[in-house]
C-alpha cells in the first residue's frame, strides 16, 4: 500500500511532468505495471481528477440550427444507431455530467429538477469540491396519492456531495390537491426561503417529462397525477412537462389547470436563470423537447445523437425552412 504523498509524487511526474511510466518507475524502484497501479489508485483516492471540456459541434446542421432558431448551444453524445434507451440515457448523462462539472464553481447555487434523467446524471458527476456553493430542490418531490414516493431525496444529496455543497430540500408536494393550498403554502417563511434561493440560481438542471413511450417519466407512472389530470392533458393537447409544468407543444401553459397547483418554476420564472442545462434522451420525450425550446426555458441541451435526429426530422415538418 503507498502512502497519499508517494502516490501524488507519481502522478505528479507523470501527469505534470510528462514522465514516462518507465521514468516514474525507475525513480521509485518498482515495476512499470506497479507504477499503472499507483496512478490508479491516486485517482480513485480523489488526488488525480480528470476532466473533460465538451465541445460544441459547430458543424453539425442541427447544432447550428437550434442556435439560430432558440439560441441554444447543444451537446451532442455519440451513441451507435442501435444504442438501447438506457444506452442513449448514459451518454447524455454522462456528457451532462461533463457540462455541470465544468460549470458549476464556487459561490454557485444550482437548481435541479428530480426525475429519472437527472437521477442518471447525478451518477455520473465526478466530485469537485466547492466553496459556499449550494444544491437547491426545484420542485417538491411527496406525492399525494403515496407519501413514500419521491425520488429527491436521494438525487439531492448525491448531487449536493458530489461538490460540498449546501443543500436547500423543497418539502412540499409535487403537486397540491387545491391551489389555494399553494398559494397559503408559498407564504410560510420556510417555503420563501426555498423560493428565493431557487429564483436565485446561476444554473438549472433538468429534463422534459413524457407520458408516452417505451419509459415513461415518473412523474406520470409513480403516482403523483390522477386519471382526470391525464384526461385534462388530452383536453389541452400536453406533450410533456418541465419542472412540473405542463407544456404543449407550441410552449404555452399558462391556461392549463394543474399548472396552478404545481410545485415548479413556471417557464417565465426558469428564464431568468443564467444557465438552464436540459438534458434528454429518447425519441418519445421528442414532443416536450420542442415544447420546452418553445418555451424558451433551455439555454444549453445535452442530447444522444439519436434522439437528436429525431429532433431535426420533426422540427423540419413543424418549421419548414428553418431545419
Amino acid at each position: 500500500m503507498h502512502e497519499d504523498a508517494q502516490l501524488y509524487r507519481a502522478a505528479e511526474l507523470y501527469y505534470m511532468q510528462g514522465a514516462t511510466m518507465e521514468a516514474v518507475a525507475e525513480r521509485f524502484a518498482v515495476s512499470r505495471s506497479t507504477v499503472s497501479r499507483m496512478l490508479q489508485a491516486a485517482r480513485d483516492r480523489g488526488i488525480v481528477r480528470i476532466t473533460l471540456a465538451a465541445p460544441v459541434d459547430t458543424g453539425n446542421e442541427l447544432v447550428r440550427a437550434l442556435k439560430k432558431a432558440f439560441g441554444v448551444t447543444t451537446y451532442l453524445a455519440a451513441v451507435s444507431p442501435t444504442a438501447t434507451p438506457a444506452q442513449r440515457l448514459e451518454a447524455a448523462a454522462r456528457h451532462a455530467a461533463v457540462l455541470i462539472g465544468d460549470w458549476f464553481g464556487d459561490g454557485m447555487t444550482m437548481g435541479v429538477a428530480w426525475g429519472t434523467t437527472t437521477s442518471a446524471v447525478a451518477a455520473h458527476v465526478q466530485p469537485k469540491p466547492t466553496r459556499d456553493a449550494m444544491v437547491v430542490q426545484m420542485n417538491g418531490a411527496v406525492s399525494a396519492r403515496d407519501p413514500e414516493t419521491g425520488r429527491a431525496p436521494g438525487l439531492l444529496p448525491q448531487m449536493a456531495a458530489s461538490f460540498d455543497a449546501a443543500l436547500i430540500e423543497f418539502p412540499t408536494p409535487a403537486f397540491f390537491d387545491d391551489e389555494r393550498t399553494r398559494e397559503l403554502m408559498w407564504r410560510e417563511s420556510t417555503v420563501r426561503r426555498v423560493l428565493a434561493v431557487r429564483a436565485e440560481a446561476d444554473l438549472a438542471v433538468f429534463s422534459v417529462g413524457a407520458f408516452e413511450g417505451p419509459s415513461p417519466s415518473e412523474v406520470y407512472s409513480g403516482g403523483y397525477l390522477t386519471e382526470d389530470a391525464f384526461r385534462e392533458f388530452a383536453a389541452h393537447r400536453v406533450v410533456g412537462d418541465v419542472c412540473t409544468v405542463f407544456l404543449r407543444e407550441d410552449g404555452t401553459y399558462a391556461d392549463i389547470g394543474l399548472n396552478r397547483r404545481a410545485s415548479g418554476p413556471t417557464p417565465q420564472e426558469l428564464r431568468r436563470i443564467p444557465r438552464r442545462l436540459c438534458v434528454v434522451a429518447g425519441d418519445h420525450k421528442v414532443p416536450g423537447l420542442i415544447a420546452a425550446l418553445r418555451a424558451g426555458v433551455i439555454t444549453d441541451l445535452a442530447i444522444d445523437d439519436g434522439t437528436a435526429r429525431t429532433l431535426m426530422r420533426r422540427l423540419s415538418r413543424l418549421m419548414p425552412g428553418a431545419f
